[in-house]
């Protein structure tokens, strides 16, 4: 098999050299795999000490910038979650104080209202006892006015019907009888 080999090369050989095709022709590969060897040791030095140190530098610095990004994003959020506690706790006492003022002018109102109708309930009162005083009186003074009135007017008829003028006490005691009927 090993021959089989050797025989394959020497042929692609003679057909390289026929074509004109120089990396096949076997007299020059020992310069080729010497040049392969130096630029493959160059390009591995190149990659080893220049490229990938800086490549690796990049990674490294984007790693770096990520978590110092997402340290920043949660210190944020702590941030915020703190303040949006703060913020619902001031929300909860102002409104706590608004319903305490709410409730405290509430009363203030009600007992102005209570009083001032205390007031007017006094003051109606008061003029309703002065305006009961006044009908009684005016009823008294009415009342011995009709008096008066009937008895002047029971005089009248009686001295028009008889020609005479008739007693006082009898002119009472009619009016006082009549007033009963």
């Amino acid at each position: 098999m090993l021959s089989f080999l050797f025989i394959a090369a020497a042929e692609a050989a003679q057909a390289g050299e026929s074509a004109g095709l120089p990396q096949l022709d076997s007299s020059t590969w020992a310069s080729q795999l010497v040049w392969l060897a130096i630029t493959f040791g160059v390009l591995y030095w190149l990659m080893s000490s220049m490229f990938l140190p800086r490549i690796g530098a990049a990674i490294e610095e984007r790693r770096d910038r990520i978590a110092d990004d997402l340290d920043k994003a949660a210190e944020s959020r702590r941030q915020a979650e703190e303040a949006e506690t703060a913020f619902n706790k001031a929300l909860a006492e102002a409104r706590a104080k608004a319903q305490a003022v709410t409730a405290e002018a509430r009363e203030e109102v009600n007992a102005e209202i209570d009083a001032m109708r205390k007031d007017a309930e006094q003051s109606i009162a008061v003029k309703a006892a002065a305006a009961e005083d006044r009908i009684a009186k005016l009823r008294e003074t009415a009342g011995a006015r009709v008096k008066e009135a009937a008895r002047d007017t029971t005089r009248a008829v009686v001295e028009a019907l008889i020609h005479e003028s008739p007693a006082d006490s009898v002119v009472d005691a009619a009016v006082a009888k009549a007033a009963k009927a």
